[in-house]
């Protein structure tokens, strides 16, 4: 069998018909002398290995699945940890830092040493570590992990090197910051409580000093016990035994009373004289019932008590303490001050909270001015200074996620003058409200660089909106946002008809974009199977969208079969006009066409007034057929200056006219070929218990999600969280003897051709007919981008009929007919001067089609150009059977010249159709046209067409059509996006595979320049947001909140640190205030204290090597050596010179360690001996 599909591989790619597909150099049958060879056209390349290198540069949005919150009042820096061990640094807009824990554990608390450039994490695997921020990027310089006991509170008072850790055994450790070691000093909690406590107390939740006396630390334990511990004497001041839990405690700045939070939702005061019992028992949100009993509530969380200078008044802060009765009510956070209690409803529950005040002494009037609230899904800071309590707006761009993101799109070196326009429309419909001090997180410095150029970031969404966002210099701003529902009329649960059934499955969410940025047209592809097209205006614009109805179907006379092949209609003669079927109107009278010919969605048929920005101009909307829903759009590309638009998706290919706002094409796949088709598509035999594609195309992602994720809307994490039992479960139902997969991950997207929208069994008289509509099925895909993917979990082993249809076996390289899909989707479009045909001497404008069988079609067009006629006179599109080859689904279409250079397609210059008409400047069509012609006198009338697959990339040398280049990018995985970029003032290809691979490829000789595994798994997520852009740069969708940018160029990676933010600033500590002798008299004064007398090694010893080990860092020293320099040179180099001084230090006792045991085993076993041979006389030996 393998011998004769390599007999017919033979056969077909040595077939005049296609010689494209024969991979050797050469010319073509017919002109030997017209063809140069890559000798003769002398390209000279420039981009060399040495360029590239694979670098994080910076992590946009808000952080997934936030845990804990810190924020250095001092420096005004704000940190947010992460369940995915991830800790966000902010500062002022443009310095933000995203750092990783490599265990991945969770951050379960934050503790900035303020003032001091660095910060303390304590993770869920009982790890502490410390972060070095005196550099661009953080470091870790020690990590402490606890053996036997489980970290629960930490506590570090400010200029103190010891750090409290309180642990699940209700113990507290003390860990010296400088060498990460633990002190002997420990803090049992059977001697914190009294011997005639029969219980344990429960874990520690809370330490802190007394702002009266530094050597007295207040111990909350879970149970409702506290203990005041006095660290001199070691032993306890007073116990309080609680009836209820406790969940916090906040001081009073002068020492003399704390307030703690409870479970039963309510708040004790106590007072330092009298510990009986609290001096207040309030429930700020219980009302008293008729019995007299106060009514349940729901535990306070946290509270933070802060007193002000302005105001005998305290601010009391917390957060939960709702009553059980209130349902549905969302999460608030309570500001209490005086008798004035304001309640602040939070849209997502609130995962943590501080109050910012002017001091970092506990000990002084604390002044806030401002409240921090991390919700799980947004970040708020409130203003204090004012009575209505209104929030800050936000600069970070926390809002990527307000709708699910379900594509991307990324622009780099765009025209200058379209950020600024963006701009202003945009801040037109900007929210009003807000604070009008300044942002309180304003720590950090920030420059913009010298290598910089305009670049946008464009996100898709499942609400149907379309976010553009200025990306330039590394930093995040949203410009302009398009809402594309508006389009449409509201579908009405009582609808009848086949929309009605969309309503509660995002029929808005945006699946493709494609951005022309100098003519400013801006399309975008819907799940609903529609396509909006949107011109952009200064001006306000009262119009009516025209709306076009498609009829993009494959009818079961379109399998061919051997015997058909010579009575197919051949459309190459150049000579006869556009031969495309006009598609039935869906109002005509056949009674099929008025039952079954409807659209997804309604547009707006009326008037509509449209403001600034990107106003609509014209929807095309694919037609449900014999009941089924239209196919999904795969592939859409739109030229401005031949005024078209071409969509394809899994039966065919349709080409509009937006300019006459006529259908020019409108053909199945297989009717695009004529008698060129390489194929002959045999009708299959009918598979036990075989699913169909198509039904598999239609669910999409819908099929990897449980009934409860069935609305993107409302499942926050629809697009990423797929857990292992429902991803096998799904795929079990949804696998077929052709599904694919690869090394456990992403499967093809393109690779299964789709076939129609109905399931069909040729040759079966009564095949299986799959359900319509189910359960299981929705009738569209909800957010998935043009292509059906599939995604597997790794998988340990598999059994040889796995294998057999594993992505390898469906995935095979022949272009042979034996076991090919009838059907095939329409993958890439691509609108360019080029040549149709062999015979053709000079380009024309062409569309170039790729499918999912990796072939690729070139369907020269007439277009007039003269405008009057151009408005008139009709396009003409004539396939002309031309047709090359490679393996696997189509990717990506590019040219460049002969030169090496890249070729972009012709545009017309933005003009504002909505502005005043001027008799004197009429406005007419402005052409900018990139001919190869135009600058290619010495090699002739030719140019390279880029051709990437999934497998292969091939240069073919056109109008002769011979391949120059072929270089197969990978066997055992797929490539999932490919692009032609600008890079190093050179051209390359970038593709990045589904087992995480991103390569680079020299353009045109396809040489391989970079492959590096950057991510060991890909998920769906990855996928289909990965894209490429010039400048070496790229991005994706790293969670689902989040944007990831990296960059693939060494020249990036080189000035990256000087493009980052400078986290940590020079600023003298404020001196603490000057109490008074009065004051400090009769106040008590805290005597001196010294910790390094108590917890130092002189007076309490080693710290027990078995309950914690010490981990040095790993790169915390060498990237302390690069960032010490500048303005606070001497002073790290200083630092550093201690820090390595302590590390070798610590050397040198672990090595005296092991020489005192070495030396002890020594000395035993020579005490052994000597007994042993004590009584021996010397002939015994």
């Amino acid at each position: 069998m393998k011998k004769f599909r390599k007999v017919l591989d033979g056969l077909t790619t040595s077939s005049p018909v296609n010689p494209g597909g024969s991979p050797a150099c050469g010319s073509a049958a017919g002109t030997p002398s017209a063809t140069p060879t890559p000798r003769e056209l002398e390209i000279h390349e420039t981009l060399m290995s040495e360029h590239f290198q694979i670098c994080k540069t910076v992590r946009h949005g808000f952080p997934y699945q936030p845990t804990a919150l810190a924020f250095d009042p001092v420096q005004k820096i704000l940190a947010i940890g992460t369940r995915s061990g991830g800790v966000r640094l902010l500062g002022r807009p443009g310095v933000d830092c995203h750092c990783q824990h490599e265990s991945g554990a969770a951050v379960l608390q934050l503790q900035f040493l303020i003032n001091e450039g660095a910060l303390v994490t304590a993770c869920a695997d009982d790890t502490l570590h410390l972060w070095n921020l005196r550099q661009r990027r953080p470091a870790i310089l020690h990590s402490l992990k606890f053996n036997r006991e489980r970290i629960t509170f930490c506590h570090l008072p400010f200029q103190s090197k010891w750090l409290y850790v309180g642990t699940e055994r209700g113990n507290t450790h003390i860990v010296n910051i400088e060498s990460f070691v633990l002190s002997g000093y420990v803090i049992m909690w059977n001697k914190a409580i009294e011997l005639s406590t029969k219980t344990h107390p429960g874990p520690v939740v809370h330490l802190s000093d007394s702002p009266k006396d530094e050597g007295k630390l207040l111990i909350g334990f879970e149970s409702g016990t506290i203990v005041m511990w006095d660290l001199r004497v070691k032993r306890a001041d007073f116990r309080i035994y609680y009836d209820e839990a406790i969940h916090s405690v906040s001081w009073h700045h002068e020492g003399r009373q704390f307030m703690c939070s409870h479970s039963d939702g309510s708040l004790s005061m106590w007072n330092m004289r009298n510990t009986a019992k609290p001096f207040q028992v309030t429930f700020p949100h219980g009302k008293t019932q008729r019995d007299g009993r106060k009514e349940s509530c729901k535990p306070i969380l946290k509270v933070e008590y802060k007193t002000s200078r302005n105001s005998s008044e305290a601010f009391v802060v917390f957060s939960g303490g709702l009553s059980y009765d209130k349902a549905g009510r969302r999460p608030t956070l309570t500001i209490m001050h005086g008798k004035a209690i304001t309640v602040l409803e939070m849209d997502y529950p609130i995962v943590d909270f501080m109050v910012l005040c002017d001091t970092p002494y506990l000990n002084e009037v604390q002044e806030p001015y401002a409240v921090v609230v991390l919700l799980e899904k947004d970040f708020v800071v409130v203003d204090l200074t004012q009575s209505n309590f209104p929030i800050f707006e936000n600069p970070y761009p926390m809002d990527v996620h307000e709708s699910p993101v379900t594509c991307t799109a990324y622009f780099a070196d765009c025209p200058p003058d379209i950020i600024p326009v963006l701009y202003s429309i945009g801040a037109k419909h900007k929210k009003t409200g807000y604070s009008h001090k300044e942002w309180p997180v304003s720590g950090g410095t920030w420059t913009v660089g010298s290598q910089t150029y305009p670049e946008i970031i464009v996100t898709g969404h499942a609400d149907g909106s379309i976010k553009f966002w200025d990306a330039t210099a590394i930093t995040l701003q949203m410009l302009y946002k398009l809402k594309t529902s508006k389009v449409f009329e509201n579908p009405k649960s009582g609808d009848v008809g086949r929309s009605g059934e969309l309503v509660e499955e995002d029929p808005y969410a945006v699946q493709m974009i494609s951005w022309c940025p100098q003519s400013r047209i801006f399309c975008v592809v819907g799940t609903s199977a529609h396509v909006i097209l949107y011109r952009f205006s200064k001006h306000d614009a009262n119009t009516t969208i025209t709306s076009l109805e498609v009829r993009l179907q494959c009818e079961m006379e379109d399998v061919i079969s051997p015997s058909d092949t010579e009575n197919t209609p051949c459309y190459s003669d150049p000579s006869g006009l556009s031969p495309q079927p006009q598609p039935p109107s869906p109002r005509s009278n056949t009674p099929d066409s008025a039952r079954d010919s409807i659209s997804c969605l309604k547009v707006k048929d009326r008037m509509i007034r449209m403001p600034p920005g990107y106003q609509a101009e014209l929807v095309v909307q694919l037609l449900w057929i014999d009941g089924e829903p239209p196919q999904q759009i795969t592939s859409l590309d739109l030229n401005s200056a031949y005024g078209l638009l071409a969509v394809g998706n899994c039966n065919g290919l349709a080409v509009v006219d937006y300019l006459q706002k006529t259908i020019l094409l409108c053909m199945n796949t297989l009717e695009l070929y004529g008698s060129a088709d390489p194929f002959q598509r045999l009708t299959r035999s009918p598979r036990k218990n075989r699913q169909s594609t198509s039904d598999f195309c239609m669910r999409g992602l819908s099929s990897f999600y449980s009934d409860s994720k069935k609305r993107i809307r409302t499942s926050y994490q629809s697009l990423t969280e797929l857990s292992d039992n429902q991803v096998s479960l799904d795929l079990e139902r949804s696998k077929s003897p052709t599904s694919d997969h690869v090394n456990g991950h992403c499967t093809s997207p393109t690779s299964q051709p789709c076939p129609s929208g109905r399931a069909r069994v040729p040759g079966g008289p009564e095949g299986p007919r799959l359900a319509r509509r189910g359960p299981g099925r929705p009738p569209f895909r909800k957010a998935q981008s043009a292509a059906c993917m599939e995604v597997s979990l790794p998988v340990s082993s598999l059994t040889e009929e796995s294998r057999e249809n594993s992505f390898s076996r469906s995935r095979s390289s022949s272009v042979s007919s034996i076991d090919r899909e009838t059907k095939e989707a329409v993958t890439t479009l691509q609108f360019m001067e080029s040549y149709g045909r062999k015979s053709d001497s000079l380009p024309t404008p062409c569309l170039w089609v790729g499918t999912s069988l990796g072939l690729v079609l070139i369907i020269p067009m007439s277009i007039p150009m003269d405008e009057q006629e151009r408005q008139e006179d009709p396009v003409t599109v004539a396939p002309a059977g031309t047709v090359l080859m490679l393996k696997g689904s189509i990717l990506r279409v590019s040219f460049l010249d002969c030169g090496g250079a890249l070729i972009h397609s012709p545009y017309e210059v933005w003009r504002d159709q909505q502005a005043p008409a001027d008799p004197d400047r009429p406005r007419k069509r402005k052409l900018v046209n990139f001919s190869p012609s135009s600058s290619q006198e010495a090699s002739g009338d030719c140019h390279l067409a880029v051709v990437c697959s999934e497998r292969q990339a091939k240069v073919f040398l056109m109008p002769t059509q011979a391949c120059l280049y072929v270089h197969n990018i990978t066997e055992s995985s797929f490539v999932l996006r490919a692009d032609v970029v600008s890079v190093c003032n050179s051209v390359g290809l970038a593709c990045f595979c589904a087992n995480g691979h991103i390569m680079t490829l020299s353009l045109p000789s396809l040489r391989p320049l970079l492959d590096v595994n950057y991510l060991p798994q890909t998920d769906m997520r990855i996928a289909r947001t990965f894209c490429f852009t010039n400048g070496g740069q790229a991005l994706y969708l790293c969670s689902p909140t989040e944007i990831q940018r990296i960059t693939y160029s060494q020249e990036m990676c080189d000035n990256l640190q000087e493009m980052l933010g400078e986290l940590f600033t020079p600023i003298e500590t404020p001196e603490a205030q000057n109490r008074g002798f009065l004051k400090g008299f009769f106040g008590g004064n805290s005597q001196t204290f010294d910790r390094e007398e108590l917890f130092g090694e002189a007076s309490a010893g080693k710290g027990s090597r078995s309950l914690a080990q010490h981990i040095p860092g790993q790169g915390g020293m060498e990237g302390m050596k690069a960032a010490a320099g500048g303005v606070v040179g001497e002073l790290a180099r200083a630092r550093i010179a201690l820090d390595e001084r302590g590390q070798r230090l610590g050397e040198l006792e672990e090595r005296t360690a092991l020489m005192m045991t070495s030396a002890e085993t020594f000395s035993k076993h020579a005490h052994e001996m000597m007994l042993k041979c004590k009584d021996k006389k010397w002939y015994q030996f």
